[in-house]
């Protein structure tokens, strides 16, 4: 009996240490931590030391409400210690104007990485959450509901603010991400976006809210696009689960390990942390047979490349 615990507890420490390297330079690039009008469990601050431990390269913050390019400029200045560069981005939602071409060229000016299209004010969202089982964690009373920011006229074709918008996108090299929108939108952005000279392209989690199908992930990922999973909707213990480890082998397969970047997706109330999240979601990697060479793809190196910060470092 004892050797089975000792060989046991050398099983589960072999494991950790397994896990420990593979995120050795992760990049988390969809974090939601506070400060926030939502509750958050963790802050920009505390988030990048507890990745720096951990030795992660990099983390993206993401606020449905502004752009935290001021913060991670703070960040950076005062915390030069600290492993792990942070980033941030804008996510065009009413507080920003919704569609604002101005909001985006800031954001870049103060290096922000991410151009998301909306999300709480995505038409495809308001229409999700009348039927949806649970209130999103970014929704609060401390503020008037969410009014649609559409991205296509009532003829399906792209707006020219949202054009407007990809040009700016394309001249700065940032990262357009889908957000909220309904696929069939995220078809038509991406390949407005495509022609009008953007590089970087993130298809945000096809699991929920947005209607995906595997053909989409499949067709996405064959445009050039990544596909970012919230590995919170995919782990057991997690209140955002709706997925089974079994789908995300499927998205996998669609995509393609080198198109696949899993993000955390967390930093709220109520559940595990974001590194947690992500030991959690390399373990589940692991169940699936994934080697660790593809698992750190798919944390860190694809990521990296997905933002840009391999041309950086190099």
């Amino acid at each position: 009996m004892c050797e089975t615990k000792s060989a046991d507890k050398a099983g589960a420490a072999a494991r950790e240490a397994r896990i420990d390297k593979i995120l050795q330079g992760a990049v988390d690039p969809h974090v939601h931590s506070g400060p926030s009008i939502a509750p958050r469990a963790i802050d920009h601050l505390d988030l990048v030391r507890e990745l720096s431990e951990a030795g992660f390269a990099a983390v993206l913050t993401k606020d449905h409400d502004y752009a935290g390019v001021a913060t991670a400029q703070l960040i950076t200045k005062h915390h030069p210690e600290l492993r792990t560069k942070i980033f941030s981005g804008i996510v065009l939602n009413n507080v920003v104007g919704g569609i604002n071409p101005y909001a985006v060229e800031h954001t870049a000016a103060m290096g922000g990485k991410t151009v998301w299209m909306p999300t709480l004010a995505a038409e495809n969202h308001l229409r999700w959450e009348k039927n949806a089982s649970f209130a999103h964690p970014a929704s609060t009373s401390k503020m008037r509901h969410a009014t649609a920011v559409p991205v296509l006229d009532a003829n399906k074709k792209v707006l020219d603010s949202v054009k407007e918008v990809l040009d700016v996108i394309a001249k700065n090299d940032l990262l357009l991400a889908s957000g909220h929108l309904h696929v069939s939108e995220t078809w038509i952005i991406f390949e407005e976006a495509k022609r009008r000279g953007v590089k970087r392209l993130a298809f945000t989690h096809p699991e929920e809210i947005v209607g995906a199908s595997l053909n989409d992930v499949k067709g996405i990922a064959a445009m050039g696009a990544f596909v970012e999973h919230s590995i919170c909707m995919f782990l057991e213990g997690s209140k955002f689960k709706v997925a089974t480890a079994e789908d995300l082998r499927h998205h996998i397969e669609a995509a393609g390990i080198d198109q696949t970047v899993i993000c955390s997706d967390l930093g709220q109330v109520g559940v595990f942390s974001p590194l947690e999240g992500f030991r959690r979601g390399v373990a589940l990697c692991m169940d699936l047979g994934y080697s660790d060479d593809d698992i750190h793809k798919m944390v860190a190196t694809n990521a990296s490349r997905m933002l840009g910060l391999d041309q950086q470092a190099a």
